[in-house]
């Protein structure tokens, strides 16, 4: 096992998580169970500035952030607690888990260019370059025999053949997360025209579509893959009248298990999850279908933890110590 480590968590605020839910809330336990020193800060508190080293009097860019040391505990009401801020070089931490959630815009995309000052010698989780060079909704299109019918298009005569020649279709912003601003477009429906117009008139970015799988309906799976290795899967089942499953809609999780179609889209893609410095990936997998790559900010650990009763949290951080050396 490693000594101790200091390890800085770069999240959206951890006053508002669900700690029954949150993925970054169990590798906080778990960093602390091992012993390691725990940071909480938030991106908006990063900056990138130049400074002086006196030997030699040469130049560098310093990336530090104003942060709080912080402790964790399983305790609705009162899960965190905080120590003074202080302002650190992020450059003389051990760990920096990038765990903020997307949207996958130019902030988030700044962020890995500033964490890059850092990495490898201080191990960003996931690699920050390849993050910004994978996000969820295109990284999978490397994979084209793995995925459902899709498009990724602004064009309006390509979206219209699409939907001709699949008829009922799905259409997703590239960026989001969460399954925010996902529609179902069924044959009958009349409102494509108005989704795209709404859409373009706010946004220079283009749209995914893809081919609606009916086998949503017994669920969307969420596999956890550590280090391009499957360790765990939940079936997140949606609501009744939704047509996402994602939890953050009221997708319900059940206990799966991974099938002999699952075991082979995780072979596919593993190694270049884990040539990329992918330690903590989740994929979205509709009946043999690939749909997503998560690698900003994979969540669903703590319900496998419950119904499969491992530790993901614990294989992670085996994960992370092994490389950190």
């Amino acid at each position: 096992m490693a000594g101790k480590l200091k390890v800085a968590v770069q999240m959206d605020p951890i006053e508002s998580i669900n700690i029954d839910a949150d993925s970054t809330f169990a590798l906080m336990l778990e960093a602390q169970r091992r012993g390691h020193a725990l940071w909480h800060y938030e991106v908006r508190n990063m900056a990138l500035r130049e400074g002086v080293r006196r030997q030699g009097e040469r130049r560098e860019e310093r990336l530090q952030a104003r942060a709080r040391p912080v402790t964790v505990e399983r305790k609705r009401g009162a899960h965190y607690a905080f120590g003074e801020p202080v302002l650190i070089d992020l450059a003389t931490m051990d760990i920096v888990m990038m765990r903020q959630d997307p949207p996958f815009d130019m902030a988030y995309i700044t962020a890995t260019h500033l964490l890059e000052h850092i990495h490898p010698h201080t191990l960003v989780v996931n690699d920050p370059a390849a993050v910004r060079n994978a996000p969820e909704k295109l990284l999978v299109t490397h994979f084209p025999e793995l995925m459902p019918p899709t498009m990724i298009t602004w064009d309006l005569e390509a979206i219209r053949s699409f939907r001709l020649e699949h008829k009922d279709i799905i259409v997703k912003p590239l960026f989001g997360n969460g399954g925010a601003g996902v529609f179902r477009i069924k044959p009958d429906d009349e409102n494509l025209a108005a989704l795209l117009e709404m859409h373009f008139a706010r946004s220079r970015e283009p749209l995914m579509f893809q081919r609606y799988e009916p086998a949503v309906r017994q669920g969307d799976k969420r596999i956890i893959l550590v280090d391009g290795e499957p360790v765990g899967v939940v079936n997140r089942v949606p609501a009744e009248g939704e047509a996402r499953s994602n939890m953050h809609v009221g997708g319900r999780p059940e206990k799966w298990t991974l099938s002999a179609r699952d075991r082979e889209i995780c072979a596919a893609i593993g190694p270049t999850l884990r040539s990329q410095g992918m330690i903590f990936v989740g994929i979205d997998v509709i009946g043999d279908w690939l749909t997503e790559i998560n690698v900003t900010s994979p969540t669903g650990i703590q319900e496998i933890d419950r119904f499969d009763g491992i530790s993901i949290e614990a294989m992670i951080w085996n994960s992370i110590e092994t490389r950190r050396g």
